[in-house]
């Protein structure tokens, strides 16, 4: 098979062209701009593009297929040729759902928690040794690459976005799999600038019930409310599971699943939540709920996702992938909760699309209200580069509902200010998609003051 990627560069695209090249497939791509680590991990398997740009001689008609990555623009002149020669021209999760017709496909879905429901099952299915395929949104601690494809494996489990398949289909990822077993983790707006409506958004959710096969599982979160008239509404011929925050008990900032009081490496309610959520894709899989527990003791979380960065004395520093307003709010209640006789200074970084339009700033209110100090920071350079008009901190407090909220646009002038905090029996969460200006957390964190004053 010969395979060409238009936009190779991406992190989902790159990570199939790896596995399709690790299947034998002769694999080519191209990109106008390729960024690490997706550059020297396609180097390290021969089939990082020798220059840079798109190329129309790249196409040819003995290509068997084109991927079609979401970085490249519609009036592509590969694309164009492609189209012109009559190739088949594929987006990614048409591609996978290619690959996988003749397996078991698992696919997580939901506005919040995919990466680290299907983390989990991944997690606990490697534990066991059994044989399956993957597709994942984050790099992961045991995992050479985030898409593992090959002839033998049964079954596949799939992070199912619900942003758009490829410039050319305009379908959301997560409508193309065609899941066997599904999961929906919870609804909350996101991806405003494609669904510009929170009934269109969650119109997506609906429609992908209905592309579960029939006699399939529809595995979802019954606390949320939403989510439930969905699901309640929906006459698709599939079994429907829900789940809610199993029995736990927490002591010295550690959380126990019960009734066997097994010790758990992460906490909070929607990490519980996607626990039990992967907990019932296991069962469908043949793992007991005895099992499950055993394997998922040794699971540290997905990357990115309330990571431990610094630990000493009374004093934790997370780093957080957290940016919208639920899943903020969830965040910084689940710290707060796991360590209630701690202060906690919470910092998000607003850089998405979403949350840098001035109507959808307004989900934030309240959102910040659990933390200690609240503090918003956003890159000056962020508003040029996607050419939006600046916020003010007046902008920023008033839509957060919160007069005391500290605001930065600046990355040094934001280190600074932690760097003045007393961070004795007080922990800092960080939380962002982007990268704080490109400041060097782990550092920062080991430069923190976290001695008791006085001392």
């Amino acid at each position: 098979m010969r395979i060409h990627f238009i936009a190779i560069g991406g992190s989902a695209m790159h990570n199939l062209a790896i596995a399709l090249h690790k299947k034998g497939y002769q694999v080519t791509g191209s990109d106008d701009v390729i960024f690490e680590p997706s550059s020297s991990r396609l180097a390290k398997h021969g089939i990082l593009p020798k220059e840079m740009g798109w190329n129309e001689a790249n196409i040819t008609a003995d290509l068997d297929a084109v991927i079609l990555g979401m970085h490249a623009l519609t009036d592509n002149p590969e694309l164009l040729k492609a189209q012109q020669l009559g190739l088949k021209i594929y987006s990614y999760p048409e591609y996978i759902y290619e690959q996988t017709k003749d397996k078991l496909r698992v696919v997580i879905g939901g506005s919040h928690g995919k990466t680290t429901i299907t983390s989990m099952i991944l997690h606990v299915l490697n534990f066991y040794e059994r044989d399956f395929d993957y597709l994942v949104g984050a790099q992961l601690a045991g995992f050479d690459t985030m898409v593992k494809i090959t002839h033998e494996a049964p079954v596949i489990i799939i992070e199912g976005d619900e942003y758009l398949a490829s410039p050319i289909d305009r379908r959301p990822k997560f409508h193309l799999y065609k899941a066997n077993l599904a999961v929906i983790s919870g609804i909350a707006w996101d991806h405003i600038n494609v669904f510009k409506t929170y009934e269109d958004y969650t119109h997506q959710f609906e429609l992908f019930i209905d592309t579960i096969q029939p006699c399939g599982k529809l595995i979802y979160c019954n606390a949320d409310k939403d989510l439930n008239k969905i699901v309640e509404k929906s006459t698709a011929d599939i079994e429907k599971i829900g789940y809610g925050i199993p029995e736990h008990t927490v002591r010295d900032g550690i959380t126990y699943l019960l009734p066997d009081e097994m010790p758990l490496k992460v906490f909070g309610d929607h990490n519980l939540m996607n626990l039990n959520a992967a907990k019932l894709i296991c069962a469908q899989l043949d793992i007991s709920s005895e099992a499950f527990d055993q394997a998922i003791a040794s699971f540290t979380g997905a990357a990115k996702r309330l990571e431990g960065l610094l630990s000493v004395g009374e004093t934790n520093v997370y780093k957080d992938f957290a940016h919208s307003p639920s899943k903020l709010k969830a965040t910084i209640e689940a710290v707060k909760a796991q360590f209630p006789n701690r202060k906690l200074v919470a910092c998000i970084e607003l850089h998405t699309f979403s949350s840098l339009n001035k109507n959808f700033l307004v989900q934030y209110a309240d959102t910040m209200k659990a933390a200690d100090t609240a503090i918003v920071y956003i890159d000056e350079k962020t508003f040029q580069h996607k050419k939006l008009e600046p916020f003010t901190k007046i902008d920023v407090q008033t839509a957060f509902k919160s007069d005391e909220l500290h605001f930065f646009d600046n990355s040094e002038l934001l280190r600074q200010y932690l760097l003045s905090i007393n961070f004795y029996r007080t922990n800092l969460l960080l939380m962002s998609s982007g990268n704080f200006g490109g400041v060097d957390l782990v550092k920062l964190a080991r430069e923190l003051n976290t001695v008791e004053q006085g001392i």
